[in-house]
């Protein structure tokens, strides 16, 4: 038997930085489950929303919080959310398919993506520098969320307050990923 011991490890180790007007952390612990609607059980999946998460479905292209802002729930498309809960152990996939009494087919994600916190009164500042959507707060509502690309690579963002956004990209660039955020809220602050 070996004599090590694997441990995981965000993609920027725990990385949390305040500039002139923001900051920008890493969310480490946030576990990220990609779950498919069963074909014509949209339904019966947003009662399995309501009875493990207190939420409704989202419309596409928006998120809400359940079990009072302990899970973010992230609709993209029709027949898929995505739900992120802060655990930080292996077996996530497995907690959102409790929650959701088995209803689904969930797909721990978790270390496919890198979660950063961007906000502050600079935060839309820096992230219209390189986002292409339109982050105008009339246009892009609190729990708005979209798949954009900044500097190449592509990303997702989630205002999750008013001076606040989630963004989420492939952990393979996250070091490219931070860069551009880094250097792009440099440049406005």
């Amino acid at each position: 038997m070996a004599d090590f011991i694997l441990t995981a490890e965000s993609p920027l180790g725990g990385y949390n930085r305040s500039f002139d007007g923001a900051e920008l952390s890493e969310l480490a612990d946030l576990a990220y489950v990609a779950v498919s609607v069963p074909n014509g059980e949209d339904v019966a999946f947003a009662k399995a929303l309501q009875a493990g998460y207190k939420v409704g479905m989202p419309d596409n292209g928006c998120s809400l919080l359940g079990n009072d802002g302990e899970a973010r729930i992230i609709r993209f498309t029709a027949d898929q959310v995505f739900v992120l809960i802060n655990h930080n152990k292996p077996d996530a996939a497995q907690v959102v398919s409790t929650a959701l009494g088995g209803m689904g087919y969930p797909v721990d994600q978790t270390h496919n993506w890198v979660a950063l916190s961007l906000s502050g009164p600079l935060a839309r500042a820096a992230l219209e520098r390189i986002c292409a959507i339109n982050l105008h707060k009339d246009a892009f509502a609190i729990d708005k969320a979209e798949r954009t690309v900044m500097e190449h690579l592509g990303a997702m963002v989630v205002r999750t307050g008013e001076d606040e956004f989630l963004l989420m990209s492939a952990s393979s660039s996250a070091r490219s990923f931070l860069h551009a955020l880094e250097t792009s809220i440099s440049y406005v602050s």
